[in-house]
């Protein structure tokens, strides 16, 4: 009897024979798509390819697309042509376009004015001024951030496909319409490693605006890590107590329990990781590992008292109060010296169809003062010239006024063809405007950037060639700019 037993424990049953049958066959599948080695080494700290610019990036998505008509696009002859139609008209017999007009409306309009009999071309509510020896345009809305004028590199030539919030938004951050691939910071993370092994590679920071309160959601799928390994993945800081949630011990367990228990459970994901080699398993190691080192290095990194009394009023009352765009500008600061690589700020609440003259000083009001006090701050540090700072939205607005125009502007669509962003820091040329638009700025005239340019030189000034930073999936090879973009070395210090 005992040595059947024996010889029973060596006889593989017909569903133990298929389970590692078919496991072996998925091994060799699987074998032939990836490099055994790689599972290793996607979990690994990357590197640039070249000597980088910048070391970190502090992205502020304005998000909902602000009107660059009001904030920077300055074009006097919008005054002058007040009220008068933007578009021409195209007479089918003679198929030619009429004289009257200044723009031939060829291109896609949103459902919000594409039923609009006029189209009238809407002068702003507010008022222009040159600011710095750079002469920069920058309207009243903005007066502080107008003192750092030649401290930013203007682009007014951004321009995108998209022409609605969600495929916009989505485009900016993954370089591509549809959701499903890596983030920008993702992307960093996976290609450069981390600066720092107690905080994540990537935060994001959430505020919403009072211009708008609530419009435009903020979803999770913009930080995600897509199909690269998870611990690249964005980490969300919240307002309040509690700024990464889950990351606290349990109320009577000591940090020598939570290390043992995180010990033990690294034992049994190695074993599991040396059985089947899937990078998620090492990925979740390290994710543990990061969360325990988290528990001493998030209360330190987001505790401000220590802050000098000027440094706060720099930033503004709010700055004082979790959530508020001053308070994640300043914790933006701290991340960024503490080697965060990439940390990405929305701001909420742009979006002006209408309303726009109550609305757009409120929202301009929530950034002004912050968005100028951390240019100055990080260069006061001597951090802003590693630190790549960008402003903008995922699209911009109409010339013409969606509704009636009346004295000015009280609503503007949304705009793809032409845009404008700001660059600070991190190795772009300070003081400098690059691109122009029409003269009612309604289409690029003079050197376009596209998104996946914009992404391209993002990229380079990290260190990072943009078509050589790929990862294989599905069979084929994917990058952030997917098979587009040119880096804008005009604006490469």
């Amino acid at each position: 009897m005992a040595e059947d037993l024996e010889f029973l424990k060596h006889v593989a049953t017909r569903r133990e024979l298929f389970r590692t049958g078919a496991a072996g066959v998925g091994s060799l599948a699987l074998n032939s798509m990836l490099a055994p080695e790689a599972f290793a080494d996607q979990v690994k700290r990357g590197g640039p390819h070249f000597a980088p610019r910048a070391k970190r990036i502090i992205f502020l998505f304005m998000n909902g697309a602000p009107s660059q008509h009001d904030l920077f696009d300055f074009k006097p002859l919008i005054d002058k042509y007040h009220g008068k139609e933007l578009f021409k008209t195209f007479d089918t017999e003679t198929k030619k376009w009429s004289e009257d007009g200044f723009v031939e409306k060829t291109q896609r309009l949103t459902g919000m004015t594409s039923g609009q009999k006029s189209f009238p071309i809407a002068r702003s509510n507010w008022k222009f001024k040159q600011h710095g020896e750079s002469r920069a345009w920058i309207s009243e809305l903005l007066p502080h951030t107008a003192k750092v004028a030649d401290d930013l590199c203007f682009i007014k030539s951004m321009n995108t496909e998209a022409i609605n919030h969600d495929p916009g938004v989505t485009f900016f951050q993954t370089g591509h319409q549809q959701p499903g691939r890596p983030s920008m910071g993702a992307w960093m993370s996976y290609g450069l490693g981390s600066a720092n092994d107690n905080l994540p590679t990537f935060c994001v920071l959430i505020s919403n605006g009072t211009g708008r309160p609530g419009s435009q959601p903020v979803y999770t799928k913009l930080w995600s890590s897509g199909f690269l390994p998870s611990v690249h993945q964005g980490v969300q800081f919240r307002g309040g107590k509690t700024p990464v949630l889950y990351l606290n011990s349990q109320p009577g367990e000591s940090v020598e329990a939570r290390r043992r228990m995180i010990n033990r459970i690294e034992a049994l994901n190695q074993l599991q990781l040396d059985t089947f080699g899937d990078p998620e398993i090492a990925t979740r190691i390290a994710q543990y590992e990061m969360a325990f080192r988290m528990q001493l290095s998030v209360p330190s990194a987001t505790d401000i008292t220590n802050e000098p009394k000027h440094i706060l009023d720099a930033y503004g009352p709010e700055c004082q109060t979790p959530g508020k765009f001053a308070a994640n500008c300043l914790l933006a600061r701290r991340l960024a010296e503490r080697g965060v690589r990439f940390i990405q700020l929305y701001h909420r609440g742009w979006d002006q169809h209408g309303g726009l003259i109550g609305a757009l000083p409120k929202q301009c009001k929530d950034v002004d003062q912050p968005q100028a006090a951390l240019i100055k701050d990080l260069k006061q540090r001597g951090l802003l010239d590693e630190t790549l700072v960008v402003w903008g939205g995922e699209f911009g607005r109409t010339t013409y006024s969606q509704g009636q125009a009346g004295d000015a502007a009280n609503g503007r669509d949304h705009h793809p063809r032409c845009f404008t962003y700001w660059m600070a820091g991190g190795g772009v040329k300070p003081g400098m405007t690059y691109g122009e638009t029409d003269e009612v700025g309604y289409n690029v005239a003079k050197d376009p950037v596209h998104v996946h340019d914009f992404q391209a030189t993002v990229m380079h000034l990290m260190g990072i060639d943009h078509e050589r930073l790929t990862y294989k999936y599905q069979g084929r090879r994917f990058r952030l700019t997917d098979v587009h973009g040119d880096v804008v070395e005009e604006i490469v210090s």
